[in-house]
């Protein structure tokens, strides 16, 4: 059924068929971090000669984060392979119905079905042990503490560099995790999934659960959390093998 109703969707994009190449790529990060998160693997896309936006979530609301990433797909001339990293998974998994995405890419991400709680759900796998770093503020937003954000989450990365991750990553509303999607684009849309075996921030096993429940193309790398960058090579070819 995914693949009839995918083949349908690109049949209108593509009047050269559905073997075309996708040029465009949409990238969105998740919670605790931004888009700069990608630069290592947009130089690799660019360079291949892609067409890349990197969106900028605001980490406000699912519904805020769906309408940036609806935004730049709408900026693009075709074709899409949109792609989420963490958090993101669940805000493509929302947005990307849009007849424009060829297909997704989850970066060890989330992957809830349509109205999941996606927290219960996570529950019944082991806790990932960044969580107890989450630094909550009297505004209603959270971040990483930096013992956190350094070990449990860019644990495969030079301190240095993780550090200075940790100065720009993104502040989560409180809310923003209870949010549920009203769509799962995973059910109609060809998917690809990258695990990453050493995660200290999404169980490893949740992350093969749910890439076997979505039927994706999968890869597992031995990655911190971060594999777009501590593995930007194999996150990069397997978003241009997406798009071929």
């Amino acid at each position: 059924m995914k693949k009839l109703i995918f083949a349908g969707a690109l049949s209108a994009l593509l009047s050269g068929g559905a073997t075309a190449a996708v040029n465009n790529i949409v990238l969105v990060h998740g919670a605790y971090a931004d888009g700069s998160c990608w630069n290592d693997v947009i130089a690799r896309l660019q360079k291949a000669g892609k067409h890349v936006t990197s969106v900028q979530n605001p980490l406000t609301s699912l519904a805020d984060d769906a309408d940036a990433t609806r935004r730049a797909l709408a900026q693009q001339d075709g074709p899409v392979i949109l792609v989420g990293h963490s958090w993101a998974g669940t805000v493509i998994s929302e947005a990307g119905t849009d007849a424009k995405v060829a297909a997704l890419v989850y970066v060890a991400a989330r992957a809830p079905d349509a109205g999941e709680d996606y927290a219960a759900l996570a529950s019944t796998f082991p806790a990932a042990p960044a969580s107890k770093g989450l630094v909550k503020t009297p505004d209603g937003f959270a971040q990483l503490s930096e013992e956190a954000f350094v070990r449990d989450f860019a644990g495969d990365l030079e301190p240095a560099r993780a550090r200075v991750l940790y100065a720009g990553q993104g502040r989560i509303s409180q809310t923003l995790f209870a949010s549920r999607t009203t769509a799962a684009a995973w059910k109609v849309k060809p998917t690809y999934y990258a695990v990453s075996a050493n995660d200290r921030t999404t169980s490893p096993e949740l992350e093969r659960f749910l890439a076997r429940r979505m039927g994706a193309k999968t890869i597992e790398l031995q990655s911190s959390h971060l594999s777009m960058i501590s593995h930007a090579d194999e996150i990069a070819n397997l978003i241009l093998g997406a798009a071929k």
